[in-house]
């Protein structure tokens, strides 16, 4: 999934030309003449650039979520304790601790939080006066606050695990997990809860001693063996609140190395360990994979998190992805489709975690790129089915159409009220990763590959946008791509797809005579229909079923247990549900 963002522009479903230079992490204005070229492309409008004023809810400016995140403060550190009980039903006790440095002077502040009782506040050490507004904690600190003073703020609260299904805690069938995107993090803990404003954390979590937590980074140090037990994990890297990851449950935790001794750790059903176990080899190869394409792996520790939960989507929680244990025991996907999904989300280790989007409507760059690396392993280690130029042929047909239903890839349409997570349709994954096939076609593979080293490395542990994208690629291929991707990433229509002339909109070649080839293969043996690349043609149906839907994000996507028909994160891919099972699991995000 991913985070919501603020402040509504004129027309949300089109770029507007920014008056303001956008500014870099540090509130520098950037100046470059490919990134002023660029300037005039979407809606480039700084974040967190207006400073309080009144009490009540604020917001970062971000088009698509205007009342996430807050300005006046950049956090440094979060520090979370949580107290389990050892039942799911029941809210956590727990402690936020947040250090963060004031960027304008400031008499109050606000965090994020809902889905909580807080019970107090101290800023500096001293009691604070707090107010909840909507979705906003308020903070009156007992002294004034000036610009680059450190602060420290404890918030004493409880984080309830039994909410609407809209994200935060998910519920397994043995304890809790998290999925935060787009804009849940604040409905398990205060936060600033907006991909721009990344910090490190460290979690500390009390569970019954015969559970298992983990979380993301590293363990730190052994809990007391006691009846109780305390789990210490910390983070090396700097990370959004979205990305946030707390697992306890009856799980075994599966330790191995990956390239250059990095550490692997898996964590799945204590149950299911034998049966998920020939999966989680895999990892290891998956990101020696992954480090031939892009280069070394950013992160201090990966592993792959499975939980017995019905969530409808996976979710790439920075060191530590989430996944359905139903994706891997349903037994209705080919392997390589299956590891295509698992190389999705390692790719967003790089892709939308290391380097973070600076708005919601950059998510594109996020979706674009693990669709990419899903979509090239999946040629390489599957069947014909799994050709990328098939797949985006297909995603050339589809686009128009896509376009239309959520706006271009770079600028899409305002989720629809209660849908925060509609953001993540078609063309935020195929659609978009068509944006990157047409870019490698008109600048050469060459080129394209010295690109995506370049985009992870020069942003590594920082966040960039979509104009950054565009300056970088004009730089590494000696041309002025602005015209390029005003049309392929803002257009209404699709452009001509460089060097595949004979490539035409749906609506084209019905109208011509759809060559041959280009309707759905026959799936596995016994299936319906293939279970095809991600956002292709419709996916087998798991027994019992009807066919399921097919584009990525298309159709509804059951939400956590218990919720309501919500579009499952991310709009991704439709896969197979679990046999007899009416929703679809395991759609990448």
């Amino acid at each position: 999934m991913s985070l919501p963002l603020r402040r509504p522009f004129r027309d949300p479903d089109r770029p507007v030309r920014a008056r303001a230079l956008p500014r870099g992490p540090s509130g520098r204005i950037r100046w470059t003449g490919y990134r002023a070229a660029a300037l005039g492309l979407a809606a480039l409008a700084t974040l967190g650039v207006a400073e309080p004023s009144s009490l009540g809810p604020q917001g970062l400016g971000d088009p698509l979520y205007p009342t996430l995140g807050n300005t006046g403060y950049d956090v440094t550190s979060y520090d979370v304790s949580l107290d389990y009980s050892g039942h799911n039903n029941q809210p956590l006790n727990a402690v936020t601790e947040i250090t963060a440095r004031a960027t304008t002077e400031l008499d109050h502040l606000n965090l994020d939080f809902a889905r909580g009782t807080v019970r107090s506040v101290k800023i500096g050490g001293l009691p604070a006066e707090h107010q909840q507004h909507g979705e906003d904690l308020v903070l009156t600190p007992a002294f004034h606050i000036s610009r680059g003073q450190e602060v420290k703020i404890s918030v004493e609260h409880t984080s309830n695990p039994t909410g609407k299904g809209d994200g935060g805690w998910i519920r397994t069938s043995d304890g809790l997990a998290m999925a935060n995107q787009a804009d849940a993090a604040h409905r398990v803990f205060p936060c600033n809860d907006h991909p721009s404003d990344k910090a490190l954390f460290t979690f500390h979590i009390t569970a019954p001693q015969e559970l298992t937590a983990v979380a993301n980074g590293l363990p730190q140090r052994p809990g007391a063996r006691a009846a109780r037990r305390t789990w210490t994990y910390r983070t090396t890297h700097p990370m959004a609140t979205e990305l946030a990851q707390v697992s306890i449950g009856k799980s075994s935790v599966l330790l191995r190395h990956g390239p250059h001794g990095l550490p692997v750790r898996d964590v799945v059903p204590t149950a299911d360990h034998s049966a998920l176990a020939p999966w989680l080899a895999k990892t290891p190869d998956q990101l020696a994979w992954m480090e031939r394409k892009i280069g070394p792996y950013p992160f201090e520790a990966y592993g792959v998190l499975i939980v017995n939960a019905r969530t409808g989507f996976e979710l790439e929680t920075q060191t530590l992805s989430l996944f359905e244990k139903a994706m891997f025991t349903g037994g209705q996907l080919p392997d390589w489709y299956v590891e295509s999904v698992m190389v999705h989300e390692l790719a967003h280790q790089w892709f939308g975690n290391s380097v973070s989007p600076r708005r919601w409507s950059d998510v594109w760059l996020n979706e674009a790129h693990a669709t990419w690396y899903e979509a090239l392993y999946a040629q390489e280690r599957g069947d014909k089915r799994a050709s990328l130029d098939a797949r985006m042929r297909h995603a050339y047909e589809e686009s128009d159409g896509w376009r239309a239903e959520g706006g271009p890839p770079a600028a899409p349409k305002v989720p629809s009220p209660g849908q925060k997570i509609g953001i993540f349709r078609p063309i935020v994954y195929d659609g978009s990763a068509l944006v990157l096939y047409a870019l490698r076609q008109k600048i050469g593979t060459a080129a394209f590959d010295r690109l995506e080293h370049e985009w992870v490395d020069r942003h590594r542990d920082g966040v960039a946008d979509t104009a950054d994208f565009i300056q970088l690629s004009s730089e590494v291929a000696g041309q002025n791509l602005t015209g390029f991707f005003q049309e392929w990433l803002y257009g209404d229509r699709t452009p001509p797809m460089p060097g595949h002339p004979e490539w035409l909109p749906k609506a084209s070649a019905d109208k011509l005579g759809r060559p041959k080839g280009t309707v759905a293969t026959p799936g596995p043996k016994g299936a319906a229909a293939t279970p095809g690349p991600k956002g292709a043609a419709a996916t087998p149906a798991p027994k019992g079923t009807a066919a399921t839907p097919g584009p990525k994000g298309a159709a509804e996507n059951p939400g956590p247990k218990g919720a309501a028909e919500n579009p499952g994160p991310k709009g991704a891919a439709e896969t197979p549900a679990a046999g007899g099972a009416a929703g679809t699991p395991g759609k990448p995000v």
